[in-house]
């Protein structure tokens, strides 16, 4: 880890905030746990505020580097998440046009975020969700293929070679031979496959854990239930060792837990995979073995303000 008198980093642009994200050691909710070292990768510290930026940068970068993405093209995809924030960040930081197609009932900030970089929007029909979504950018693509660019996150392999070469490294830069546990939601699979691929060619074991919601309606939004889901053809299940499954109530309840204890807001994914690194300390802590757990937080709360059917006691 960086050292409190390293220099500030002098850039060049945007794009060059990505990745060297913090690892902070969960201490106070681990204070029942202290011979296991807990970390959560405070991934809201790209310049777009989640993890999402690594996947977006490298698929522009390579597209742009090949020529499948020109200043002549507009970079089209179905997402009103963060990958959607971080294609028009760098769209904008880059000079590409961007188009992203999302369900017309998404939230006015998202939709609000997307805009102030000066991408287009494109609504599909809001009771189809997201897989109106899907079949709706594929249409325009197939219409007019000279026109678009579509990287298409869930099959680019660009997108887990982000976190091969960007987040499994600076992880090892940070505990190297300490680290005994690694765990991250699924979503696109990206984070979990290509961060895995990367630690289990490392000379000691690091076990590495996908973590997923335990049922196919669940409030853990940015994760994939594989089970009831179209599975991401960049998904490989055989990079990581296990899937442990959370529910909907002990992600927001650790979410909850990190605000108050460790002043982390942070979205319910990432309470997801920290109350799953905390069910293997209290094991390791339990069984007397020790060791080192690093967890992935994706993204802050303050993403998550508006009203979710799955709220519990939460009126804004």
């Amino acid at each position: 880890m960086r050292h409190s008198l390293a220099r500030s980093r002098r850039l060049g642009s945007v794009v060059d905030a990505v990745g060297d994200t913090p690892l902070l050691r969960l201490s106070r909710v681990g204070r029942d746990t202290p011979s296991v070292e807990v970390y959560a990768k405070l991934e809201f510290a790209n310049p777009g505020g989640s993890v999402k930026d690594r996947a977006a940068l490298r698929m522009m970068t390579r597209a742009a580097a090949d020529g499948r993405l020109t200043s002549q093209k507009t970079l089209i995809d179905s997402t009103s998440g963060n990958t959607g924030v971080a294609y028009s960040l760098f769209g904008a930081a880059m000079g590409f046009k961007v188009a992203l197609v999302m369900p017309s009932n998404v939230s006015k900030a998202r939709k609000d975020i997307a805009r102030a970089f000066g991408t287009e929007l494109i609504f599909s029909d809001p009771m189809e969700g997201s897989d109106g979504a899907i079949r709706l950018v594929r249409s325009l693509v197939e219409k007019d293929p000279e026109r678009y660019f579509y990287p298409d996150q869930y099959s680019n392999e660009d997108n887990p070679l982000a976190h091969y070469h960007g987040t499994a490294r600076e992880i090892l830069e940070a505990v190297g031979d300490r680290i005994t546990h690694f765990v991250a939601g699924i979503g696109t699979s990206g984070t979990i496959v290509g961060t895995s691929r990367r630690l289990r060619e490392h000379h000691r074991p690091i076990r590495c854990i996908a973590v997923e919601p335990t049922e196919a309606l669940h409030g853990l939004e940015g994760l994939k239930h594989l089970p009831s889901s179209l599975v991401p053809a960049i998904h490989d299940e055989g990079a990581y060792h296990e899937t442990m499954r959370i529910t909907t109530e002990d992600g927001w309840d650790m979410s909850d837990r990190l605000a108050r204890e460790e002043a982390l807001h942070v979205g319910h994914s990432g309470g997801a995979a920290v109350f799953a690194a905390f069910e293997i300390a209290k094991r390791l802590h339990r069984e007397q073995q020790g060791g080192c757990v690093v967890a992935i937080v994706p993204d802050r709360g303050d993403r998550y303000f508006a009203p979710m059917k799955w709220e519990k006691r939460y009126v804004w």
